[in-house]
């Protein structure tokens, strides 16, 4: 077994806006643990890209904060499970998410929010080791399963519009959501997610509403929660805003032949709107592994 990795301490890498690495290696094995650091504004839109395998185009390219499930500047910190957390008011993030490759991998980062005259400070720490196979749960992947990440950022819906968060080709299992949205009321969160596997036009349907997803309940009036299968980091009802995550390690959602997973802005069934939707901002992060 072999344990590599690295480190970046009061970098001012970030300073001019271009794409540039933090780490490479070659060989195979898995990433197992990233960290990042900084206070600079705009450090929550930094993205962070994974290469694997010398891809061209990066199977992963994440926003800091909502990869981590951190919406509208507000991190709720400190908080944190088993696979990530935000244990400052700005940085400090870090999660565990296990990313396989066979050959090569690449991590950059990229300063997209570019502002003052003082070049941003940026600290970072990437570990790995050379494992042989990875586990979702207790249940082992394929030795080909790669995680890959799809985005939706900012996308605008009209009350009861239907809206596809994760469309893969293939088979896989789902293994991470986190989701933010922002509407005049929180009547969004009648929506219920559907899981629509190997081209059905009937779908499984994953929650009766979208907070129970969420494994919330009456639109999350409890307020915040950090659990290891779900959480809610952020919820204002005065802005009609939230941001939360789920993970599948525990209850998969294994496809094949593709899955189309969709939320709704409200929702209808039966013929019946519940409440009353209004036009609603919706972002999301979807992490699936794929074979």
């Amino acid at each position: 077994m072999k344990t590599f990795g690295t480190m970046g301490k009061e970098s001012c890498i970030l300073d001019q806006g271009d794409e540039r690495t933090l780490f490479e290696y070659a060989g195979s094995g898995a990433l197992q643990h990233m960290w990042f650091g900084g206070s600079f504004a705009g450090f929550g839109q930094t993205r962070i890209r994974v290469y694997v395998d010398h891809e061209s185009l990066p199977s992963i390219d994440m926003e800091l904060h909502l990869g981590h499930a951190i919406a509208f500047g507000r991190t709720g910190a400190p908080w944190g499970n088993h696979y990530m957390g935000a244990l400052g008011y700005t940085g400090g993030v870090f999660n565990h998410f296990p990313i396989p490759f066979a050959r090569h991998v690449r991590v950059s980062a990229q300063n997209t929010c570019l502002s003052g005259t003082e070049p941003p400070l940026f600290w970072w720490i990437i570990r790995g080791s050379a494992v042989e196979q990875i586990f979702l749960g207790h249940q082992p992947l394929p030795t080909g399963a790669r995680l890959k990440l799809q985005r939706l950022d900012g996308c605008p819906l009209q009350p009861l519009d239907e809206v596809a968060i994760l469309e893969a080709e293939g088979a896989g299992v789902l293994f991470l959501v986190t989701m933010a949205a922002r509407s005049a009321n929180l009547n969004y969160m009648e929506s219920c997610v559907r899981a629509y596997i190997g081209g059905a036009r009937e779908p499984l349907y994953l929650s009766s509403g979208l907070e129970d997803y969420f494994l919330g309940t009456y639109y999350f009036e409890s307020g915040l929660f950090h659990l290891p299968t779900a959480g809610i980091t952020h919820v204002d009802r005065t802005e009609s805003s939230f941001c939360a995550y789920r993970f599948h390690d525990r209850d998969p959602v294994y496809f094949d032949g593709g899955l189309r997973l969709t939320v709704r802005c409200g929702e209808e069934l039966d013929g019946k709107v519940f409440h009353d939707p209004q036009p609603t901002t919706l972002w999301s992060h979807v992490w699936m592994y794929a074979w």
